[in-house]
């Protein structure tokens, strides 16, 4: 559904009348596309402290499309280097670096700060640093017009983190802001070719068949995997569309069947990304809903995620350097009046993905890992009664609803091969949602 106040926003009676009155001006996003690969402007790159990053952090930076500057008047986006941070005087050095450009930034510009992690040796360190959280999640409410800023917590060389700054200054980012990404120490592979950087790789897709899982599928798709694309039977007509306009493989099929992953394994012997995105909704609040109501969404949402990741870890279905992504939700992380069964299947999404990702890299070689929506344009939100939705796509920082297409390209991120350092992250694609952690 359209979102008509987005759009008379961005008229000038709209600017004029929505300024006046004191109402949200939400700007429209930049996001991907051919013909507008990158963000529009100059990167700008800054340092709070002494860091030992800088020349490796430059070349990296020269790597993602932008131009790389020490000073602009209008940078598409900014990237500080606050790993040295260490105590208060140190942490002055984010204002001052700050301070003078952050109006500078342009309309759906970013702003990253890189991290480092906290220390449990040295409290005015770690004091320090976790500084950094609150001040990245409050900075990204102040800036407004499309802007994003976002923490990453990089353990080591900066090397681990090229993939996830790639996609953080790119357009793919367009509705993730306010959120800290941690990125261990280890190796990473970077692709043969980072503008298709899935080719030669096979990844399954459950709930393909419309909304977010078809957005999944597209986007993965383009990034250059072969796909296997699965969703209930009553669904096989726009699965088996969709599997032809991709070139992939459609599999009917029930993800709570006793022997779906026994079928998901015979139809592909080799899976290198696992994208559980299945899931449904039957809301009532707790007083009102039946016992039925509650397993089927436990069952779909997050009992069957749980059977078939454990038994592809187990027959050696998912290869070594593979990902499993989960899609967990806002509902998950902040709770939702009617949404009892929901919310807890999906805060147990978030529990599997924290768990299982140090086990699941140790003995399998695979990261595992989350996207967390908040309130997204589907045909479910377009449902929602008016006052409800309009409080929905208003109540984040964007002041607008996110795109299937957001989550998608967070997916696809954390089903890049280069991704390997990102592991047990449950990231939120909200635009900076007002509710929740």
């Amino acid at each position: 559904m359209a979102d008509r106040y987005l759009n008379f926003t961005g008229t000038a009676p709209g600017r004029f009348l929505t300024r006046r009155l004191g109402l949200p001006q939400p700007a429209q996003l930049h996001r991907w596309t051919p013909e507008r690969p990158v963000l529009d402007g100059p990167l700008l790159h800054l340092t709070a402290g002494e860091s030992v990053h800088t020349a490796e952090l430059a070349g990296l930076l020269a790597r993602t499309g932008p131009d790389v500057r020490a000073a602009a008047e209008r940078p598409a986006a900014i990237v500080l280097d606050a790993t040295a941070v260490t105590d208060i005087p140190t942490l002055a050095e984010v204002h001052a670096a700050l301070h003078p450009v952050a109006r500078s930034v342009a309309p759906s510009g970013r702003i990253v700060v890189l991290g480092a992690p906290l220390s449990r040796d040295d409290h005015h360190q770690a004091a320090a640093q976790q500084a950094l959280e609150g001040f990245v999640r409050s900075l990204g409410k102040e800036t407004g017009r499309g802007r994003t800023v976002t923490l990453v917590r990089v353990e080591g060389p900066v090397a681990a983190a090229e993939s996830t700054l790639r996609f953080l200054l790119s357009p793919k980012s367009a509705y993730v802001s306010g959120q800290v990404i941690e990125v261990a120490a280890g190796a990473t592979t970077a692709p043969a070719d980072w503008a298709r950087p899935l080719a030669g790789r096979t990844a399954l897709v459950t709930g393909a068949a419309r909304g977010i899982g078809e957005a999944v599928a597209e986007v993965l798709a383009r990034d250059g995997a072969r796909l296997i694309l699965l969703d209930v039977p009553s669904a096989q007509g726009d699965l088996e569309a969709l599997a032809a306009r991709l070139d992939a493989t459609a599999l009917p099929l029930d993800i709570t069947s006793p022997d779906a992953a026994e079928r998901i394994t015979d139809a592909v012997p080799a899976l290198d990304t696992l994208v559980h995105n299945a899931g449904i909704t039957r809301d009532r609040t707790l007083a009102k809903m039946p016992a039925d109501r509650w397993a089927t969404v436990l069952d779909v949402n997050l009992a069957s995620v749980l059977t078939t990741t454990d038994a592809l870890l187990r027959s050696g279905t998912l290869s070594r350097g593979g990902r499993i992504v989960a899609t967990a939700s806002i509902a998950g992380l902040a709770g939702n009046a009617g949404q009892t069964n929901y919310a807890a299947s999906k805060a147990g999404i978030a529990g599997l993905t924290r768990s299982l990702a140090p086990k699941a890299l140790a003995e399998h070689g695979v990261t595992v890992n989350a996207v967390a929506p908040g309130f997204i344009e589907t045909k479910m939100t377009a449902a929602v009664p008016l006052f409800i939705r309009e409080a929905g796509r208003r109540m984040n920082s964007l002041g607008q609803g996110g795109l299937p297409v957001d989550v998608a390209e967070t997916t696809a991120w954390l089903a890049h091969p280069a991704s390997g350092a990102v592991n047990g992250q449950v990231v939120r694609v909200c635009g900076q949602s007002l509710l929740g952690a």
